[in-house]
């Protein structure tokens, strides 16, 4: 099934959605960006399942184009989905990592049952990808991958973003 997608221009920690998407550093501990901000709204509950996945099966943290989820705290969703998305290149084309930043993503999703979910422009800031290429790439992708969720919702910080995201989405 094809999830229904929309587009919102706005702040994804005040999304409602069964699953946020994190856009995470490999630490999984916090950064800037998104991962702060969801770290910072969604309290000390999503730091400590980060932590037990440390110590356990990410002892070297997640690897880029992986996802794993936690708790999702404080915010308004069950879960926070982690995903590491590459840094771009301009020699290196890295693009299939960040498609699999959504296939995975969405995969860990259906394990949980979540049924809708919402993204960021993953890679898209300080990662540096273009907002165009990595709008072209996250549609696709979730337009091409097979899951139960039912709608994905993109989360755009900026206008440009969304419009990126919009001219995509057709």
């Amino acid at each position: 099934m094809t999830p229904r997608i929309t587009l919102v221009r706005g702040d994804i920690t005040e999304q409602r959605a069964d699953a946020l998407v994190n856009a995470a550093n490999s630490s999984l501990l916090g950064g800037g960006g998104v991962d702060g901000a969801i770290h910072r709204r969604g309290g000390p509950a999503i730091l400590e399942d980060c932590r037990k996945l440390r110590a356990s099966r990410y002892g070297k943290g997640l690897p880029t184009g992986q996802a794993v989820a936690t708790t999702a705290g404080e915010l308004d969703a069950r879960w926070v989905i982690h995903t590491v998305g590459p840094v771009h290149s301009a020699q290196e084309d890295r693009s299939g990592l960040l498609a699999s930043c959504y296939r995975e993503s969405l995969g860990v999703a259906d394990e949980l049952g979540a049924r809708t979910v919402a993204f960021p422009a993953v890679s898209a800031g300080i990662f540096g990808w273009p907002t165009d290429d990595a709008a072209r790439i996250a549609v696709a992708t979730v337009r091409a991958t097979a899951t139960s969720v039912e709608e994905v919702t993109f989360v755009l910080f900026d206008q440009d973003a969304y419009d990126a995201f919009a001219r995509q989405v057709g």
